[in-house]
């Protein structure tokens, strides 16, 4: 008798990364260069911060072992003592990985942000974990220039089909978005988006999350209509069912999550417990019918650092 054939799910060919980076903090804290751009972002207190620096390590390493326990591979890099580097804790705003063993350098608005590309750190994942990179696309001349681009903050990216969503801000501007899509082959599809105080976001990963058939997107902050009707045209026609957040649940990083995939091949969505009680019932339940969730208290660090568990991860693609 004819054995049925397996079949696995419709996404079960979508490029999601099968490995991440994440760098363990030394010097965390609330950097005051990027505070004037960062909605999201809050003061340290005075005399606290060798508190949040503990706080925010402990929800570092309890992060990381959520990720184990859910069996996905994560490279971890400890931060360097010299020099301090209170954002270090976010790598995906300076480095991006891609097949074929490319690797994207990006200019950053911040000078101590710029201190986070560590020549130390590149040969760690060369030399001690084996990331062969054939091609560095170093795009950090433009900050000679005075424009940015900030990783796979300013970028969300559609990997399968080759678009690089990206909301224009002060940290994200087209000349430096053009040269990535060029020297990867990707298609740009840019837009402005302003929280519920009309100050502009400052990175498109709060707003906006690309998984495997499904996107997560605050569409009330795009208030120009020709925009965000391009947007929308482009996830429909890329296949993607749309979960449209409220800014109300932007605020409380429900935009910030990735989906990778785990060492058994199955997707995971993983987010902070913060962006996991944003979601309303019927929100929940249609992402865990679509993937397993993977939720981590990162309170400290979406407090003073601004960003969430999104921002935390470096997706590894060779």
């Amino acid at each position: 008798m004819q054995q049925p054939e397996n079949k696995l799910p419709s996404h079960a060919n979508v490029p999601l990364a099968s490995q991440v980076l994440l760098v363990r903090p030394a010097h965390f804290g609330a950097n005051p260069e990027t505070a004037a751009t960062n909605a999201f972002q809050q003061e340290v207190p005075a005399g606290a911060t060798a508190q949040v620096q503990q706080k925010a390590l402990d929800e570092f390493n309890q992060f990381l072992l959520k990720l184990w326990a859910a069996r996905i591979d994560a490279v971890v890099l400890d931060d360097v003592e010299d020099p301090a580097t209170p954002d270090a804790i976010f790598p995906n705003n300076w480095i991006s990985f891609h097949k074929g063993g490319k690797v994207v350098l990006y200019p950053m608005l911040s000078p101590t942000r710029r201190l986070e590309r560590h020549p130390d750190l590149l040969t760690q994942l060369k030399e001690e974990h084996g990331l062969p990179f054939t091609q560095v696309i170093d795009l950090t001349h433009f900050e000679n220039e005075g424009k940015f681009l900030e990783g796979t903050g300013s970028l969300v990216l559609d990997r399968q089909h080759k678009i690089a969503y990206a909301c224009l801000s002060e940290r994200t501007h087209m000349e430096p978005l053009q040269a990535f899509c060029e020297a990867l082959d990707f298609r740009p599809i840019v837009f402005h988006a302003v929280d519920a105080n009309g100050l502009p976001i400052y990175h498109t990963n709060v707003i906006m999350s690309i998984g495997a058939d499904f996107a997560l997107v605050c569409l009330e902050a795009i208030e120009d209509e020709e925009e965000q009707g391009i947007l929308l045209e482009a996830l429909v026609d890329t296949g993607k069912e749309i979960i449209d957040l409220s800014l109300a649940q932007v605020k409380k990083m429900a935009g910030n999550m990735l989906q990778v995939r785990n060492k058994a091949g199955e997707p995971v969505l993983v987010m902070s417990d913060k962006g996991y009680k944003a979601l309303r019932k019927d929100q929940f339940e249609d992402l865990n019918a679509r993937t397993k969730i993977v939720r981590s208290d990162l309170r400290t660090i979406e407090a003073h650092g601004g960003g969430s568990a999104r921002c935390m991860l470096a997706e590894i693609f060779v």
